[in-house]
Order: C-alpha cells, then sequence, then structure tokens
C-alpha cells in the first residue's frame, strides 16, 4: 500500500454508499445442477450458461461444472431480495426443463464422489485449479452470502470483526448438509469441514482498522499468491467494490423462505454492531472462535457453544432467541420484521434435520435430491 495519506490501492477504494441508503442487501447461492432421471449432479455448466446470459450478471458458474451461483442486484429491503432471487430460481428452472435437468439447493449434493467431479472451464476457475491442484477436484458444496451494504470502509472493518463473534451461530442456524459421499456424516454442516480443504478460508483474524486490512491482503495480490481480493474464502470479508460486507459461512438454504430469514437475521447484526454495537460486545479468542465453529458444524442448534466470559458452554438456541430479541427493533426499522420472526422456527428444525429424517423415511438418497429439487421454488 502507499506511503501516501489517504491513498489505497485501486480494489480497495470504498463504494460510495447507494442511493436506497445504508444496509442495502444483496443476496447469492449456490445452486447444484442435477440429472432429472438419476438426480446426481449434472456436469453441464457449459450448456447451461449460455442459456441465461440474457440476466447479466444474475447467474455466472462457479468451480465445478454442476454449479452455478445465482446472485440478486441490490435492495433496500429483504423481502424484495428474496423476490428477486425467487424470480431467478424460476428463471433457472425452467431453463433446464428442456435439458432434461433440475435445480436443487443444500450445502452438498448427498451421494456425490470427487472421481466424478468436473472444474469448470473459465480462467477464474482454471486458475483455482492450477492453484490448488487435485483439492479443486473434491465434492462441490454450496453456500448463501449475504452483503449488507456498511456506507464508510472503517465502520465495514469494525462490523466484519464484530461478526467473527456470530459465525459459529449463523453456521448452527444455517447447518444443511448431514450427507456426504452417500453416507451420513453425523455432521450437521459436512460443507464446513470440506470448504476448509481450500486455502484462505474460516474466520479471519481482527484487523486494527481499514488500513491494516487492505495491506495484509494487498501483500497477497504484489506479491502474485491471488489475483485479487475475492480469492480470501474467508467466513466474513468486506468487499469495497460493493461497499459491503459480506457473510459467508451460511449453508445454501432449500427453501426461498429460510434464505429470506437468515438474510434478515445477517441484515439486522450488521445494523445493530454499526448503529448500537456496545448491547453486542463479546470477547472472544480465536481459539474459542475456531471450536465454536467446530461445535457448529457438527452440531448445528444441537450445539453448546462456548462462552469465554461465562466460562462455561450455552446452549445455542438460548445464543439465538437473545440475538433475535437484540435484532427486533432493527428488523422495525429496515422492514424484516416478518423474516426474521422465521428465524426462530428454523432453529427449531434446521435444514439438517430435515433432510435426515426425509431420508430416513424414503429410505434413499436420490429421492431425497428429489424432494430438494421439487422444493427449489418453494416460497416457505
Amino acid at each position: 500500500m502507499s506511503e501516501e495519506a489517504g491513498t489505497v490501492p485501486a480494489w480497495a477504494s470504498w463504494a460510495e454508499p447507494h442511493e436506497l441508503g445504508p444496509y442495502t442487501v444483496g443476496i447469492e447461492e449456490e445452486v447444484m445442477l442435477l440429472d432429472e432421471v438419476s438426480w446426481a449432479l449434472a456436469h453441464r455448466i457449459d450448456s447451461v450458461l449460455p442459456r441465461l446470459l440474457g440476466r447479466d450478471g444474475s447467474f455466472t458458474a462457479e468451480t465445478h461444472g454442476s454449479a452455478v451461483e445465482i446472485q440478486t442486484g441490490v435492495h433496500g429491503s429483504i423481502g424484495a431480495a428474496i423476490e428477486e432471487l425467487g424470480a431467478l430460481r424460476g428463471e433457472l428452472a425452467r431453463t433446464l426443463a428442456p435439458l432434461s435437468m433440475r435445480a436443487a439447493v443444500a450445502g452438498t449434493h448427498p451421494f456425490a464422489v470427487w472421481q466424478e467431479i468436473v472444474v469448470s472451464a473459465g480462467e477464474r476457475y482454471q486458475f483455482v485449479y492450477g492453484s490448488m491442484r487435485e483439492l479443486a477436484r473434491r465434492e462441490p458444496t454450496f453456500g448463501l452470502h449475504v452483503h449488507v451494504a456498511v456506507p464508510d470502509a472503517e465502520d465495514a472493518i469494525h462490523v466484519a470483526n464484530r461478526l467473527r463473534t456470530h459465525i459459529p451461530l449463523l453456521l448452527a442456524l444455517s447447518v444443511n448438509s448431514p450427507f456426504w459421499q452417500g453416507r451420513d456424516t453425523g455432521l450437521a454442516s459436512a460443507r464446513t469441514p470440506l470448504f476448509q480443504a481450500f486455502p484462505r478460508v474460516g474466520i479471519p483474524r481482527a484487523f486494527d482498522d481499514y488500513a491494516d486490512y487492505v495491506e495484509s491482503v494487498d501483500v497477497l495480490i504484489r506479491s502474485g499468491a491471488v489475483p485479487e481480493p475475492t480469492f480470501l474464502w474467508w467466513d466474513v470479508r468486506p468487499q469495497p467494490r460493493f461497499g459491503t460486507v459480506e457473510v459467508r459461512i451460511m449453508d445454501a438454504q432449500t427453501k426461498l423462505g429460510e434464505t429470506a430469514a437468515i438474510a434478515a437475521l445477517v441484515q439486522c447484526v450488521v445494523r445493530a454492531e454499526v448503529e448500537a454495537g456496545t448491547h453486542l460486545e463479546r470477547w472472544m479468542p480465536q481459539e474459542v472462535l475456531s471450536e465454536n465453529r467446530f461445535l457448529a458444524a457438527r452440531d448445528g442448534m444441537e450445539a453448546e457453544l462456548i462462552e469465554p466470559e461465562l466460562d462455561r458452554r450455552v446452549p445455542a438456541r438460548e445464543l439465538l432467541a437473545d440475538l433475535v430479541a437484540i435484532c427486533r427493533p432493527h428488523a422495525q426499522d429496515l422492514g424484516c420484521e416478518a423474516e426474521l420472526e422465521r428465524v426462530p422456527e428454523l432453529g427449531a428444525r434446521t435444514g439438517a434435520q430435515r433432510q435426515i429424517d426425509l431420508a430416513r423415511s424414503l429410505e434413499s438418497l436420490p429421492r431425497l435430491v428429489g424432494v430438494l429439487a421439487s422444493d427449489f421454488l418453494a416460497r416457505n
């Protein structure tokens, strides 16, 4: 970074506030492409994507040829973002139908195996493969990313630092990947340790200020280790070009209503950390954050997370109830009260538990995937 006061690399220039105001939201979700007969992954992104290019930027390839990312635009409310996401899911479903394909959303495909995986042909994804070799060919994982606008770069670093303590609870709420390679893993989010095989992932350290963050990232870019900052796949990260803080820890959600609930919680927490952060101040060393993240991935909302100031572990549902209570006045101001009120319902029965229950009743993982596909356009 330049030594001259007030100068930063071009990539680190913080975007101007959006005309819709502070705390606007954007949603990205990774979706699996399926063969409608076998319910196996369909590695056909190269035939699908050209049919979707009329929606500029709304659909993009992912590392694996069986995945597509859906990206909404910038919205002033969760309701508007989910409305667009639903429309984009519908467009994808209509595009896939004549190709004998379907789409579904979960943190992992329940019975995919790495030997069948195909890496996408795009330059970015071939760079990923060149960088990580056969690690890039492991089974694809599917995440949910929520962007919330924070107009000031220093506030954004403050929020990102503080969000680190919420990452395990957000993961526990979103768990939706109990199956891997045809087996019940005993984990609520198998996606989390699978994705951990990549470098530059997990909960980042706290940064002193924006300059500290910029220099920490820019040294990797200057040295040629990464081409640009989006190759740092942290659980939470500033996104200077959008002027947002992006929360990336969550498993992708099967139904739109589940996505809406989690996005509302993230939006409210960001606003609470900016507007009333003293109410959420919690000291947590990196070792505790890492352990809580593992406990959340393993146990989901059944987890008991470490609270170091209490010298004990606290049930995730108790922590979630407290956080929702803190967020309610912010939800009122943001217009997402209805979506936030869905959070306790999701906490009572996560996507992972629903998948396990369905797999037992159906006695077939392909049939389970068929149910996930049938829920692709479901609102609730």
